[in-house]
Order: C-alpha cells, then sequence, then structure tokens
C-alpha cells in the first residue's frame, strides 16, 4: 500500500524570532543567497554527480558532493569486490536523487550512476562491434549472471566454444564477451564469451597462417588427445599431430608418449590454408631408421630384439631405435598350439629370431622363431611309417576324437570313429581323459598338412569280418540289453558286436519289447538277418519260428477289381515263411550232424 507523506507545515510550530535577535548584513544576504543559487544550480536531480568517499562502514558508503550535507549509500548498491576497493578519499561518481530529505540529508545513488555509465558504454560498444568485459557474480537457469554496470545474461550455450556442464567455476571470474543483443527499455543485455572467442581464434588462425611455413620446428601444449592423435595449440591455434607421425616405430595410442599440458616440440609438415588445417609431426624431428636398414638387417639373418608390445596375432620386436619387427603367432613353434602370447612372454622379454622379409617402402619386417630350428615335420616320416604300432600319452580330447603324442611336439589324431569296431561312442571323453597312456597303430601320415592319423581299433582284428560264420541266421544266443532308442532296443553279442530289435517287435508275453526290455539285463534272442556290408544285425525275441496259417480267401464282389491284387501278398507271404522253415530245417540238421 502507498504512503501518505506528511509535510513540515502541516504540524510544525515555529517561534519566529525578533528582528533584533539575529540580523545579517546585506553583504552577508547577498554571499548566503549566491551560495544556494550556486548549489541548486550545480546540484540538480537525476544528474551525474563527482563525490569523494569519506567513509565505509556497515551502514554504507558516506560521500562527499560539495554541498553543506554528505550523503549516504546503501552497502546492497556495491558488489564485496567494489566496497574492498572503496577508501577514504576514493573518487566516486553518484546520481542525486534527493537534495534534502526530511533529514536533510542528500540521497544518491551509486546503482543508477554505474547504471547510466553502463548503458552509455554498452551502446557505444556494440555499434562499434567492440567486446566488452564483466565480472561473473552468479548461475541462473540457463546460464550465467555478468555484471557488465548492469546485470547481462551469458547463456549457456555462449559460455565456450566446446560444451560446458560445469558453470560455477566461471563464478567470480572476469571474461571477455561480444553484446548479442540490447533491449533498454526492459533492461536486458545478451552477451556470447563464444563468439568473442570464435572470432579471436579465427584472427589468431589467419595471423598463424601468414607466418606458419612448411618444415618449420615450433613449440606447442597439448591440448586434446584422441585415438587416432593429439591437438596441439601452437599460439592460438590448433594443429594435429597424427599417431602415425609421432614416432618411427609402433604405439597403441597417443597418451603412450604425451599427457595433455605438456609442452612438445614438433615440425609443420603440411598447411592447408584454404581449410585452415594444421598437420605437425614429433618423429620427422629425428633420421627415419628404416633408410639404411639394409646395413643392420638381411633376411635369413639371426638377430636379437626387445618384445614392444604382445597383441593376439602375435608380437612386435624392437630391433633398434624406431625398427620393430612382428613374430606372427604361427611362427613361434613348429608343433605347440599357442594361443596366448602371453603365457610364454612379457614386454621387455629379449628374444632372438630369424629375419623372414624386410619391406622397407612400407617399414615392415617379419621375423620368425621356430626357423631357427628344422622343421620336425620334414623328416616325421624318416622316425614313423604307416602300420606302425605307437604309445603315448592323451594331450587333449575333443567331440571328434582323440589327440596323442608321438614325440614332444608332435601329435597323431585318433578320430571317434576308429576308436571300436563295436561300440557306438557319444563321446570321447567317456573312454579317455589327458594323461592317459593309449596304443594305437599309425594310419596315414600328411607332412604337408602336418596331421597324423591314428587308430585305436585297428589293433583288434574286425569281429565284422566273420559275424557270418560266427552268427549265422537262426541263432539263438543270450545278450544284454544297452541300449533304447525309438526305433528298437540294442543287444550286445558275445563279440561285442551290438545288434538291433526293432520296436514292433514283440516279447513272449505278447508286450512291444522297448516296454518289456531293461537296460543291463540279459535275454535270448535269435538271428533273424545279418548284413555285414552295412553292419547290422536284426534280432528276434521269438526263439521258435511260427507257422502262420495263410488267411482264408475272400470272395470279393463281382465286377470289382481287389481280387487281383490279393493275391500278390498272399503268395509273398506264403514264399517267406517256406524259406524261413527251410532254414530252419537246415540249421537243426546241421546240429544233429546229418
Amino acid at each position: 500500500m502507498s504512503k501518505e507523506v506528511i509535510k513540515s507545515s502541516q504540524f510544525a510550530r515555529a517561534n519566529v524570532l525578533k528582528d533584533d535577535f539575529a540580523q545579517l548584513s546585506a553583504e552577508q544576504l547577498q554571499e548566503l543567497q549566491a551560495l544556494y543559487d550556486g548549489a541548486a544550480a550545480r546540484l540538480r536531480t537525476g544528474e551525474l554527480l563527482q563525490g569523494v568517499v569519506i567513509s565505509v562502514d556497515s551502514n554504507g558508503v558516506l560521500v562527499d558532493v560539495d554541498y553543506k550535507s554528505n550523503g549516504m549509500i546503501s552497502r546492497y548498491e556495491f558488489t564485496e569486490s567494489e566496497l574492498k576497493e572503496l577508501k577514504p578519499g576514493s573518487p566516486i561518481e553518484v546520481i542525486l536523487d534527493q537534495l534534502e530529505d526530511l533529514a536533510g540529508a542528500v540521497t544518491l545513488s551509486y546503482e543508477k550512476a554505474k547504471a547510466l555509465k553502463a548503458w552509455d558504454r554498452i551502446i557505444a560498444l556494440h555499434n562499434d562491434g567492440k567486446p566488452i568485459q564483466g565480472l561473473v557474480t552468479h548461475t541462473v537457469k540457463g546460464g550465467l549472471s555478468v555484471d557488465i554496470g548492469i546485470p547481462a545474461f551469458l547463456p549457456g550455450s555462449q559460455v565456450d566454444i566446446q560444451r560446458v556442464t560445469d558453470f560455477e567455476h566461471f563464478v567470480g571470474q572476469t571474461v571477455t564477451m561480444e553484446i548479442l543483443k540490447i533491449n533498454k527499455k526492459r533492461g536486458n543485455v545478451i552477451v556470447s564469451r563464444r563468439k568473442y572467442l570464435s572470432e579471436q581464434r579465427a584472427e589468431q588462425r589467419r595471423e598463424a597462417m601468414q607466418v606458419l611455413a612448411d618444415g618449420q620446428i615450433i613449440q606447442g601444449q597439448v591440448k586434446n588427445i584422441t585415438n587416432y592423435g593429439v591437438f596441439i595449440d601452437i599460439g592460438g591455434i590448433d594443429g594435429l599431430l597424427h599417431i602415425t607421425d609421432m614416432t618411427w616405430g609402433r604405439i597403441a595410442h597417443p597418451s603412450e608418449m604425451v599427457k595433455i599440458g605438456d609442452t612438445i616440440t614438433v615440425k609443420v609438415i603440411t598447411i592447408d590454408k584454404d581449410n585452415s588445417k594444421i598437420s605437425l609431426g614429433m618423429k620427422q624431428l629425428t633420421d627415419n631408421p628404416w633408410a639404411n636398414i639394409e646395413t643392420i638387417v638381411q633376411e635369413g639373418k639371426v638377430i636379437k630384439g626387445r618384445v614392444s608390445s604382445i597383441t593376439d596375432y602375435g608380437m612386435f620386436i624392437e630391433v633398434k631405435g624406431g625398427v620393430e619387427g612382428l613374430i606372427h603367432i604361427s611362427e613361434i613353434s613348429w608343433t605347440e598350439r599357442i594361443s596366448d602370447l602371453n603365457k610364454y612372454y612379457k614386454v621387455g622379454d629379449e628374444v632372438e629370431a630369424k629375419v623372414v622379409s624386410v619391406d622397407k617402402e612400407n617399414r615392415r619386417m617379419s621375423l620368425s622363431i621356430k626357423q631357427l630350428s628344422g622343421n620336425p615335420w620334414e623328416t616325421i616320416k624318416e622316425k614313423f611309417k604307416e602300420g606302425d604300432k605307437i604309445a603315448g600319452k592323451v594331450t587333449n580330447v575333443t567331440d571328434f576324437g582323440v589327440f596323442i603324442q608321438l614325440m614332444p611336439g608332435i601329435d597323431g589324431l585318433a578320430h571317434i570313429s576308429d576308436l571300436s569296431w563295436t561300440e557306438h561312442i557319444e563321446h570321447p571323453r567317456n573312454l579317455y581323459g589327458v594323461g592317459d597312456s593309449v596304443n594305437a597303430i599309425i594310419l596315414s601320415i600328411d607332412e604337408t598338412a602336418k596331421k597324423i592319423s591314428l587308430g585305436v581299433k585297428q589293433l583288434l582284428e574286425d569281429p565284422w569280418s566273420k559275424v557270418e560264420a560266427d552268427f549265422p541266421v537262426g541263432t539263438i544266443f543270450t545278450g544284454k540289453a544297452v541300449k533304447v532308442a525309438n526305433f528298437g532296443t540294442f543287444i550286445k553279442l558275445p563279440n561285442g558286436i551290438e545288434a538291433l530289435v526293432p520296436t514292433t517287435e514283440k516279447g513272449p508275453e505278447g508286450k512291444v519289447i522297448e516296454n518289456s526290455l531293461e537296460v543291463g539285463k540279459e535275454y535270448q534272442f535269435r538271428i533273424v538277418s545279418v548284413n555285414r556290408e552295412e553292419r547290422k544285425i536284426n534280432l528276434s525275441s521269438q526263439l521258435e519260428v511260427v507257422e502262420v496259417k495263410p488267411a482264408p480267401k475272400r470272395v470279393a464282389p463281382k465286377k470289382t477289381e481287389p481280387k487281383q491284387a490279393a493275391a500278390p501278398r498272399k503268395e509273398a507271404a506264403s514264399t517267406m515263411k517256406s524259406t524261413l522253415q527251410m532254414e530252419l530245417e537246415r540249421l537243426q540238421k546241421e546240429s544233429k550232424g546229418e
């Protein structure tokens, strides 16, 4: 609500002194009138005055403006840094708000004076396109508040060239900015530090481009490190030091050689003035060690070097400063299957290797450790021949077979199909483990492919070679059920061969075989058929051949054709039964010795 201003004339009473109590001479009255007239003419409300600081205390700043009374300015109109700079006797510019208040004091404003001067300066700088400096006072939503005489807004996107996420560290700093927008009526000013930095950088780049030349050696500071190189600040502009131009040798990442903030010496390789790009180099400061490589390294020569790095595909050996050769993982050993080089070598180890090839133009060198010794596969047939029986230990078990060591570094493979004549092996680990001693026979040797095939079952005679003589059709024997499949049950014969009782076969009690036979139990069976080529034997649980009477003839309706189709089936069934009967009679005669 508004306050009512009560004038002194409304309530004040005064005792008028008698004329003879205090009388001024005409000269004194004239002098006093001149003082009042001069002060009134000089001190007008709203004008900018030059004052002098008398004192600074908790109440504010007391200022002398050369009037009969001094003016007090509250502390809130000053920043902390401004208050620290004010001392008795310091000049200060203020605005006269009121020549005399109710207490007869002069009312002054430093804040209005600063804003008045600031607006004039801001408008002049904006018209001239010049930058302005200001003190960052605090953070606001979306950016920073900057004191440039009046509060100005510095948007977050305009704080720096690069994206800034934390604005707090700018508070308290004096920054230089470009004025983007002014609205004096609303008292709004928008500034940009990013625009100023961009223009400064562009100017510095233009000046540097005029000074820099190809081949020039300069110093710069590491500003940023990436996977592909390092950005160097060379006097306000950035140049790229590519990873391939850092050393004549090989590094995995630029951070192995430099870190942010380092001051390094580089050489200007190329300058692209059209695109404002500068390429720098470090290795170009020294001579190319590959230039005279042929005097140090020749193909076939044995050299020594230090392991500089290890990768999945091999390891790099430093032969001399800046010259490295690669030993591929396949060039480590003739015989061992090496998958992890870190188990055998570490960075810094000294190794001896043979030079396989040297490519001076592309700065590449291939080395080999295994070629320091002879290839054992070249003389393998001198030590082993096909058909030789060997005894070795299992070095590895896979789902397709077993590896057996013939000699250190030389293994042979016994395929799963060559482990047994009779058993159906689901996985070799069910029979063998690493370290087991195994006897086998060499089936083949391929020194080119570095492969040796072994057989375990070939040490024994193939029971299928005389299965027809040992188990003729009609033979009755006792066998054990070993496995049940969806198509039948496997029965193991006395010689180890597995025969099949089909699922459709019925037992003595009329039950289906798969429901009546239990794995691990023994039963009697009769051999129905033997096929040595396909290695198949079919069994029956019916020990005697039961003669099945032919089905009665069916009289087909007249003028129909099914009658002709039924005759062949009857004849085939009859023929089959008679053949079985004849075979049974033959076996019975042989058993009686007839």
